[in-house]
């Protein structure tokens, strides 16, 4: 008997079979024996016994089949809706014999004619059969490919492990552009499934599309999650998602199904996505993160409709669960229990609590914000914009727009990087008053717990808000909660629900950031067992690390609540992000602060951050100074705080007066820094250079000797200060700078010496001297010599001609200045710019200073108020080394004894060079007169008296004036040299006192006292072994009878002889001059003119 070949069958199979026969119910297996109800097997090649009934449900709930007894398939494809288009046309209409015998087929896995099991490629291609011809069929065919793209992942994967292995992993070949997947045969049956569904897509997208992208989204999703890390060459999902992308869409089974999603969306999009959106975020929920990288696809395929529909059908979604539990099972019941098959069927159980979609879409938007996070904050800002201007504030409008603003902030609490793609805008979308006003009403209709719960998820985001964004979002805040003020115009006046609602959110915030500051560091057992957990981070507090200048600003404003919150919020950030913020902020209140007031908050800084911040003053001192020294903190505000710093430690001083918590170790942090606040004292700023000596004047020396080095910096700097005060503010300017001088000569002997040096040699330099009444810089000689444009090259000649021979004192080279011959003598000098009561100011001021740096602290005259200051003598020596170094370097080192007259024609040139610098600088007469009071300090000063002496010799033996008068300078300066020595104990009071008689002489007169004075010198030289120390005194004197003729003798014969000649006139003096016995009265006084 021919056997029937049923139409269809060949063309599927390609060989003949033997149609089964079926009863509704039984089975009939190879053998002919019949069985009660199939038991396929599961797996790829079997279906699961629930596959049956699957079969007999039509495609749509509403053509469902009658109850009661099938008589037979044709039935079945009687009732139910064939596909439209080509795709019905593609295969004729089986028969019912022929249907029954392909889905016998297909339910067993069994060739029913040759009675072997079907390889997958026929049992597929059995399906697509039934796909075709028999649309109940569909959902049991779709879950039958399951297995079939499994397989072709599973066999893919391998091939991908074979090659891989094949050597060491450095030498392994790169991932192949594509591997044939799943075996012979499968490539070409995944094709002719991508083939049939598109098809049915293309002819009915309406009713395929939404089930199809349902089946290949859940797919990708299944395939992922299995395969994710149980293979070498699947990266984890926690990795790369280039990697895993790359992965994926090399396969072609993953490819095609992604064809094949797309295609659906695709074909909706321009009428109703929001089934395909729904199972890619249903999807997304149950396999993420594994899933991300079909997410991240499809989102850059379509980024408009993504993001829109996406975003719609979450918070379709919030509102349907309400919200709770932030998308973690939002209806309040326990989560879905996952099902031990693999691969469960699509359709979803009647009853199933679903998962919420909020999940899901924090993920697909969190993957869309690095490329399109425009388009995010346009849709997102769009919807607030909308439920704002459609919401009535009334209860039982639109819910969706009603749970906006909760879905946004839920939203915003489970992304950061949604957080910080809206924050930058978030600002200007708030600040129109009316926009607060209308959120004002909207969230009228919440309840109270309600509002309270967004209140919190608000502050969870101000303290999760980075980037510029955040401290825009904490000026408004700001703003916003500042009570009004009266020159508020009327429409910009914020409501008084709004100023205090924002009041409770700064305070809020200020009380979670302060939770999050301290608690940070973890629980006290973290770390026991291994490494301790890094400190977590608060994205909030370090964004406004840039903006702590801004914040000490808006501090020092004083501005009712402002300065308190902020103030608080500068705490909080010093602590968390120490040790870097707190120097910083202490030190911008300390440079800004104006008033006693404003200093007191920074007082109060520090006062709540020294427990938690040690060594808080040192650093916060190391960083203005180096901001100082590097020209990035302003010269004003340098100046302030220097001021504020001398201000805390003067409080310090004055017993406790002030905010002395602060002041107590100001000082301690100041004197740690004296080698970067010595420079501040040469700063070209006045105010600087006057705050950092005012400073420096009061705070305390470091414990111990200042080391030589920062000793010598601050004492060249100090008396750099002490000029340059003295010509800009005159005497009362140089007080700070004098105080620190005297401090500095007190601290050591090497200080003393060194603040005396310092001083005289400035005193006589020539950019101080027209200070004290001497010659300043640019003088005739350099206005002379620049006269002319070729001077420089007379100088270039004059070195080329004169480089053989060494010019010296008293050589042939010697030249007496006196002015270039063919241009006649030198200019008269110009007269003085200061006045001569500004000069002797000035030269008191001076003399003042070094007398405090010369007094001793103990002796007898130390009590006495009213008596001259007790000098020190070795102080007063230092002053005569340097003024003859000063003066005369090249006679430095001399010997004190003083040579015959005659010597003195060898010294002329140097002589001449001592006179000239006596009378250019006066103050030189001053000093001499300094050291004089401290014997025997003027011993060492004998080359300048000895070269001064010789050239008045020689001026007056060259007079040939009737009197002195005509030689003003020359007779005031032999006066004072006479009363200097006799002051310094160089010559006995009969011979000191000669002076008191020069105005009424003649200048031979005059010559042959000075002479007479000389050979007194010379025999008994100013030598410092003739003094000796009278306890009595305090002080060094010298015993002139006990020297032979020591009190005049023989040199007196000559001023009695010129007191004889000028009788009439000097009579009256003569009593000055006898020398009178150790034990009778002293000389009678000078008589009054």
């Amino acid at each position: 008997m021919r056997k029937l070949r049923p139409r269809g069958w060949a063309e599927a199979r390609g060989r003949p079979v033997r149609p089964p026969r079926f009863i509704a119910g039984e089975t009939e297996v190879p053998g002919g024996k019949r069985k009660g109800r199939a038991e396929p097997r599961s797996g790829p090649r079997g279906t699961s016994p629930v596959l049956l009934p699957q079969l007999l449900l039509p495609p749509f709930p509403q053509q469902r089949l009658p109850p009661g007894r099938c008589r037979g398939l044709g039935m079945v494809w009687a009732q139910a809706p064939r596909p439209e288009g080509p795709a019905a046309g593609a295969v004729l209409p089986l028969g019912a014999q022929e249907l029954a015998q392909e889905i016998k087929a297909f339910l067993t896995g069994v060739d029913p004619v040759l009675g072997h099991q079907l390889s997958t490629r026929d049992h597929a291609r059995c399906g697509l059969l039934l796909l075709r011809s028999l649309p109940p069929a569909r959902a049991a065919v779709l879950d039958h490919l399951r297995g079939v793209f499994d397989e072709s992942v599973r066999t893919h994967l391998a091939t991908l492990d074979d090659v891989a292995s094949t050597g060491p992993q450095h030498l392994r070949p790169p991932l192949p552009s594509h591997v044939p997947s799943g075996g012979p045969g499968l490539e070409d049956v995944i094709q002719e499934v991508q083939q049939v569904l598109s098809e049915f897509i293309r002819a009915n997208p309406k009713a395929w599309a939404p089930v199809v992208s349902a089946w290949s989204i859940d797919l990708m999703g299944q395939l992922s999650s299995k395969y994710s890390g149980r293979h070498q060459r699947v990266p984890h999902a926690a990795g790369s998602l280039n990697e895993l992308l790359q992965l994926w869409m090399g396969c072609r089974a993953t490819r095609t199904l992604m064809d094949i999603y797309v295609q659906c969306l695709s074909a909706l999009i321009g009428s109703c996505p929001d089934a395909c959106v729904d199972a890619l975020l249903d999807t997304s929920v149950q396999h993420s993160p594994h899933f991300d990288w079909v997410v991240a696809h499809i989102g850059s395929s379509f980024p408009g409709t993504i993001i829109s529909r996406v975003l719609s059908c979450g918070l379709k979604d919030f509102c349907v669960h309400g919200g709770a539990g932030g998308g973690g099972g939002g209806a309040g019941g326990p989560p879905p229990t996952p099902s031990a098959d693999a691969f469960p069927s699509t359709p979803a159980i009647p009853g199933e609590k679903r998962v919420p979609k909020i999940a899901s879409v924090v993920g697909i938007l969190g993957h869309l914000a690095s490329r399109h996070g425009d388009s995010i904050r346009r849709e997102l800002l769009r919807m607030f914009h909308e439920s704002l201007a459609a919401g009535s504030g009334v209860r039982g409008s639109d819910p969706s727009l009603q749970a906006t603003v909760p879905f946004l902030l839920q939203l915003a609490v489970m992304s950061p990087a949604l957080l910080g793609t809206v924050s930058g805008e978030l600002v200007d979308c708030l600040k129109p008053p009316s926009v607060l006003s209308q959120l004002q009403q909207h969230l009228q209709v919440f309840s109270r717990e309600e509002l309270d719960n967004m209140l919190s998820l608000a502050v969870h985001l101000v303290s999760q808000a980075s980037g510029a964004g955040a401290y825009r979002l904490l000026q408004f805040l700001v703003d916003t909660a500042m009570p009004a003020s009266v020159i508020t115009p009327p429409g910009l006046a914020v409501p008084d629900a709004v100023r205090e609602a924002c009041d409770r959110l700064i305070q809020l915030l200020l009380l979670h950031l302060q939770k999050l500051v301290h608690n940070r560091g973890g629980s006290p057992g973290d770390g026991l067992l291994g490494p301790p957990p890094p400190p977590r981070p608060v994205p909030f507090l370090d964004a406004l690390r840039s903006h702590v200048g801004e914040l000490c600003g808006e501090t020092l404003r004083l501005e009712r609540k402002r300065f308190l919150w902020q103030h608080q919020l500068l705490g909080l950030l010093s602590v968390y992000t120490r040790p870097s913020c707190g120097p910083e902020a202490l030190g911008h209140l300390l440079s800004r602060a104006r008033t006693p007031e404003e200093l007191s908050l920074a007082t109060q800084l520090f006062a709540g951050l020294v427990v938690s911040l040690s060594g808080l003053l040192p650093l916060t001192l190391c960083s203005c100074l180096a901001r100082v020294h590097a020209g990035t903190l302003l010269p004003p505000f340098t100046a302030r705080l220097l001021r504020n710093l001398t201000l805390l430690v003067g409080w310090e001083q004055q017993g406790g007066e002030g905010p002395t918590a602060l002041g107590a170790r100001v000082g301690e942090a100041v004197s740690a820094q004296l080698p970067d606040l010595a420079p501040l004292l040469l700063h070209p700023e006045e105010e600087v250079a006057e705050a950092a000596s005012s400073l420096l004047a009061i705070c305390p020396f470091p414990q111990g000797a200042l080391l030589p080095a920062q000793l010598l910096s601050l004492v060249r700097a100090g008396v750099s200060r002490f000029f340059a005060s003295l010509r800009l503010h005159g005497p009362p300017g140089v007080s700070s700078a004098s105080q620190l001088l005297i401090r500095l000569s007190q601290a050591s002997s090497a200080g003393l010496k060194a603040v005396l040096q310092l001083l005289v040699e400035g005193a006589l330099h020539r950019g101080n001297a027209e200070l004290f009444g001497g010659e300043g810089e640019g003088g005739n000689e350099n206005a002379s010599a620049t006269a002319s444009g070729s001077a420089s090259a007379y100088l270039l000649e004059t070195n080329r001609r004169h480089t053989a021979a060494v010019p010296g004192p008293g050589g042939v080279w010697s030249v007496f200045h006196a002015g270039v011959i063919g241009r006649g003598l030198k200019p008269p000098r110009s007269a003085q710019s200061r006045s001569a009561q500004e000069v002797i100011y000035n030269t008191q001021s001076l003399l003042r200073l070094l007398v405090h740096c010369c007094g001793v602290s103990s002796g007898p005259a130390a009590g006495d108020r009213w008596a001259a200051p007790a000098l020190s003598p070795e102080a007063a020596k230092a002053v005569a080394v340097t003024l003859v170094e000063s003066v005369c370097p090249d006679a430095a080192g001399a010997e004190l004894t003083w040579p015959p007259e005659d010597h003195a024609r060898t010294t002329v040139e140097r002589d001449l060079r001592i006179g000239r610098r006596f009378r250019e600088h006066p103050l030189l007469f001053e000093l001499l007169k300094l050291v004089a009071a401290a014997p025997p300090a003027l011993c060492y000063c004998s080359v300048l008296l000895r070269g001064l002496l010789a050239a008045l010799l020689g001026h007056w033996e060259a007079s040939r004036h009737l009197d002195t008068s005509q030689s003003p300078w020359q007779l005031e300066a032999s006066c004072t040299l006479v009363a200097v020595m006799a002051e310094g104990s160089l010559l006995p009071p009969t011979l000191g006192n000669m002076h008191e008689v020069f105005g009424q002489l003649a200048p031979f007169e005059v010559r042959l006292l000075l002479l007479s004075v000389w050979g007194f010198l010379r025999e008994h030289g100013p030598l410092p072994q003739k003094f000796a120390f009278q306890p009595d005194r305090g002080r060094f004197a010298r015993d002139f009878s006990r020297e032979g003729g020591g009190a005049g003798g023989p040199h007196l014969a000559v001023l009695h002889s010129v007191l004889h000649r000028n009788i009439d006139r000097l009579g009256l003096f003569s009593g000055r001059f006898q020398a009178w016995p150790p034990s009778a009265p002293g000389p009678p006084q000078r008589p009054a003119p």
